[in-house]
């Protein structure tokens, strides 16, 4: 069932990434795990550990992991911690090509930093992501109830509320110029 499932979101993900306006940011190391768009920030003011001030209204790269692929390539493994250091390690890889898609783009000097929502986020920091909780209840129970269907495809054992209980979506940001001292030269 888990398979077929996977299948029939494979084939309407080309139809979504055409309608959410999201784009694969080019990397060296083939593709990217990321899709992104531009946004506006709506959240709280932010400051984040570099001193840069996320305001409401400041333009950011949204950053969307590609979960159907994620799940395709990482179903057959059993091991949580093992599909975890690949997760890493693809968004590890991806963060170059994410930078040099910022530094490339038209609007890059009104680009302040990446934002992203996920309830993947133990180990982020070790990327250069802080990680922010969602402080609106209805917003990240939204979010929460969003995910669901991600993480029970992913989980092979989890009951319903045993995922509502481990997955609580977060923020996670860097700013621009984190990502460019962190990742420019790879």
């Amino acid at each position: 069932m888990r398979d077929y499932l996977i299948s029939i979101w494979d084939f309407f993900d080309p139809l979504y990434y055409r309608c959410s306006r999201l784009t694969f940011p080019q990397s060296k190391e083939g593709r990217n795990i990321f899709r992104v768009r531009l946004t506006k920030y709506k959240g709280k003011n932010i400051v984040l550990s570099d001193g840069t001030r996320i305001n409401k209204n400041d333009t950011l790269v949204k950053v969307h992991l590609h979960n159907v692929r994620l799940l395709k390539e990482l179903k057959n493994i059993n091991s949580e911690i093992r599909k975890a250091k690949l997760i890493y390690q693809y968004v590890q890889k991806s963060l170059p090509g994410l930078n040099s898609y910022i530094k490339n783009h038209k609007h890059s000097q009104m680009i302040k930093g990446i934002v992203g929502i996920t309830s993947l986020n133990k180990g982020c920091e070790r990327l250069g992501f802080e990680v922010f909780e969602i402080s609106h209840p209805i917003y990240r129970w939204f979010k929460q109830f969003a995910f669901l269907p991600i993480e029970m495809l992913s989980c092979k054992n989890s009951t319903f509320l045993q995922v509502l209980k481990i997955y609580t979506p977060r923020y996670i940001l860097m700013s621009a110029e984190k990502l460019s001292n962190l990742y420019n030269n790879q």
